[in-house]
């Protein structure tokens, strides 16, 4: 007798070993359990090597951390998360050693099954003194954030977490490259008594709670700095599961499983309803037996498992007859006509299913047109359709939801030409042959809609041929879409920036570039119907075709100023390092941000550098501030770009510079117009086109505009200069 218990122990302990780990494979590392698609050492114990973990025990209990990362795993679920243990950005300020005392890393899980779930973290930073930052793998990708801010410890509140002493922002979905930054206004000197650190991390949610003396602490220990838990989504593979299934010896699910597709790439594997079990594993998914749970679900009746996954059926003990009820009281000794009763049933139901089955497909094309036209309307479809019924040029014009799903080849991955925070570019081939980028946004929700109804709102009052010409839009889909005109080029950024681009465009080309960027801008400013504030000038959003013309794009932040106003209160929103502080400091936007963000521009054009790197010291991180200095101590040209040396001549490139250096003075009032940038830029490249003009220093200065910001010089303006001036007269009219 004690041999047979002693088997049936030793069975189950096999048979719950087997849900979780492949057999004969190591299921458990300490306290965590470690099931199958991953594995512990042994190839054949986990999927591929991106499922691959390591149990070091020299930790009492043992600690399991993923092979390839080296980072400690928490938890496992089967659903498709994994908990893992995330480090913690710091920033401190320190008597014994003034200055920054600071630590920052980054998380990169690119070319991985894994990503950083959107729902289940969030970022925070704590601190008096902080501006905490988190980007993508590039500064242009995304970057958020949040502030925090207090002169003393009275207003803190623990377990509040609202911008006083602690703050917190949500991160983007399908993130899979984190890093952090952290600034303070101070360096911490003001608060360094009661706050002299910042701190910033990702977190689960629900997981932190601010409690005030956080902000006192010097330093964290080593231990807690790598024990805030966040939450990874994984999936299998890259495929979906249709083309996985075609490839048994590496499809992932079980016999019984259900292959679900995730979000974006992969998919996952989940038992059907009524079964449970690991889905990974060949036979894993059992049927769930309800009647050897405890309490007995028919309580004093019988119960009976079906097996096949679909319940359970209740029948009345034996010497019983009728009908039995949830608590077996119905359960009498008179007979009840129970084969009659499931007969008359199972008529009733199969009359029911002829007769309804005729309707089926008109009930499903109703659902359908019914689907499209709530989408429709949720995306402001009356409105716009109004919109653009109105708009006199009449060559806008609202696509249907099949006409760009076969321009896109059903939006297949070859035909994606850019890929932001927020959405994806696709490359478009129409019925009439025309080529398109269609903007698909990733998901659907009031913020993203009201930006998709103020896009369309902005770009149908504009007509320029510098800014991107808008053709039309869907909005019969859950997420809009935009239809813009194709331009083959790529960006700015990528010319000015990436390495295969290097030095791409002559000296010629960027004043040309910058002075059409500006007269788009100028356009936008003064002579559209309504005034209107781009609100997020910067290279990425300079569109260059063949000839390298430029053309603006991406109104979804842009703002329309009423009429008799020259400033509006926003929440702020913009690109760091083209963001202008004082718009920054006050929330007050006014014409004069765009142009800030066109002298950050006008940096990259001269220098080639881009507005934020961290690759650059310190103190010379932010490009613009990283320009001013040098300007002031006669640098200048140790930091141009080397074509901008060789090609430009030199009152060009001072000229140039100066403009630029107004444009990103602290105080909007100081700044000139955009209106007058063009007209400066203008008059630069005339100097350019038109050699045969020769001007001496005070007559270039007289037509640059400001010259005591170009030389010492303070003789007067004389007959010469004056005719100097009506021959860039003559050129203006020529034009």
């Amino acid at each position: 007798m004690a041999l047979y218990v002693l088997l049936q122990l030793l069975w189950l302990t096999t048979a719950l070993a087997s849900s979780i780990a492949k057999p004969g494979c190591q299921d458990k590392c300490g306290n965590i359990t470690i099931p199958y698609p991953f594995g512990i050492g042994d190839p054949n114990c986990f999927i591929n090597g991106w499922f691959n973990v390591t149990c070091n025990t020299t930790f009492d209990p043992p600690k399991p951390f993923l092979y390839l990362r080296e980072i400690e795993v928490l938890e496992i679920l089967l659903q498709g998360q994994i908990r893992l243990a995330g480090w913690m950005g710091w920033d401190c300020y320190s008597e014994m050693a003034p200055g920054r005392n600071w630590s920052r890393g980054s998380t990169n899980f690119i070319g991985t099954p894994y990503t950083f779930s959107s729902t289940q973290n969030i970022f925070t930073a704590i601190g008096c003194d902080t501006q905490a930052y988190i980007r993508g793998p590039d500064a242009t990708d995304f970057t958020t954030g949040c502030i925090s801010i207090c002169a003393n410890k009275e207003r803190l509140r623990n377990g509040t977490c609202s911008g006083i002493g602690c703050c917190q922002t949500s991160i983007p979905e399908d993130l899979k490259y984190l890093e952090f930054f952290l600034l303070s206004y101070s360096n911490h000197t003001r608060t360094k008594d009661f706050s002299p650190c910042s701190y910033a991390f990702l977190v689960q949610k629900d997981y932190f709670n601010f409690s005030i003396p956080l902000i006192s602490v010097q330093n964290f220990s080593d231990e807690n700095k790598q024990r805030f838990p966040r939450v990874l989504d994984w999936v299998i593979g890259s495929e979906t599961c249709e083309v996985a299934r075609r490839n048994t010896s590496t499809y992932g699910c079980g016999l019984k499983s259900i292959c679900n597709d995730s979000i974006s790439d992969g998919y996952r594997c989940n038992c059907p309803p009524g079964f449970e079990g690991n889905p990974y594993l060949p036979n894993d998914c059992q049927d769930i037996d309800e009647c050897k749970r405890d309490p007995n679900p028919c309580k004093r009746g019988i119960c009976k498992n079906k097996g096949d996954g679909s319940g359970y059926i209740c029948s009345c003990p034996k010497g019983k007859h009728g009908h039995y009820g949830e608590d077996g009281s119905d359960c009498k000794d008179d007979q009840f006509p129970t084969i009659q009763v499931v007969l008359g049933v199972c008529a009733s139901l199969l009359f029911l299913l002829i007769s309804s089955s005729w309707i089926y497909w008109g009930l499903r094309k109703i659902k359908l047109i019914k689907l499209k036209e709530k989408f429709f309307q949720q995306n402001g479809g009356l409105l716009l359709q109004e919109k653009i019924s109105s708009h006199e040029s009449g060559t806008t014009k609202i696509f249907t939801e099949e006409e760009l799903r076969r321009a896109t080849d059903n939006y297949d991955q070859n035909r994606i030409i850019g890929r932001g925070g927020y959405g994806t570019v696709y490359k478009g081939i129409l019925a009439d042959h025309r080529i398109v980028a269609i903007k698909k946004s990733r998901v659907a929700d009031g913020i993203q809609i009201e930006q998709f109804i103020n896009e369309i709102s902005i770009l149908l009052q504009i007509n320029h041929r510098n800014v991107v010409k808008l053709l039309g839009c869907c909005l019969e889909t859950e997420v809009p879409l935009l239809v813009y005109e194709f331009i083959s080029n790529g960006t700015l950024f990528q010319h000015v920036h990436e390495k295969s681009h290097a030095s791409s465009i002559s000296w010629e080309n960027r004043l040309r570039i910058a002075s059409e960027a500006a007269g788009a801008l100028a356009y936008l400013h003064s002579a559209t119907s309504l005034p209107i504030i781009h609100r997020d000038v910067k290279s990425t959003n300079i569109l260059l075709d063949e000839n390298y013309t430029a053309k603006v794009s991406d109104f979804g932040a842009s703002k329309l100023v009423p009429l008799d106003y020259t400033e509006i209160t926003t929440l702020v929103q913009g690109t760091l390092g083209y963001l202008d502080p004082e718009y920054f400091q006050t929330s007050q936007l006014t014409e004069k941000s765009d142009v800030y963000s066109f002298g950050v521009v006008l940096l990259e054009l001269l220098t080639g550098e881009q507005p934020v790197s961290s690759g650059r010291s310190e103190k010379e991180r932010n490009l613009s501030m990283y320009f001013i200095s040098s300007m002031k101590e006669n640098r200048l040209f140790e930091i141009l770009e080397k074509r901008v040396v060789d090609e430009g001549g030199t009152k060009q490139i001072y000229a140039v510079a100066d403009l630029a250096k107004r444009c990103l003075r602290m105080r909007g009032e100081e700044r000139p117009t955009m209106k007058e940038v063009v007209v400066e830029l203008d008059g630069l490249r005339r100097l350019e086109v038109h050699p045969w003009v020769e001007l001496n220093q005070n007559e270039s200065e007289y037509l640059l505009g400001e010259p005591s910001r170009l030389y010492n010089n303070s003789q007067g303006v004389g007959k010469d200069s004056l005719e100097a001036k009506d021959i860039l007269l003559e050129l203006e009219m020529g034009r």
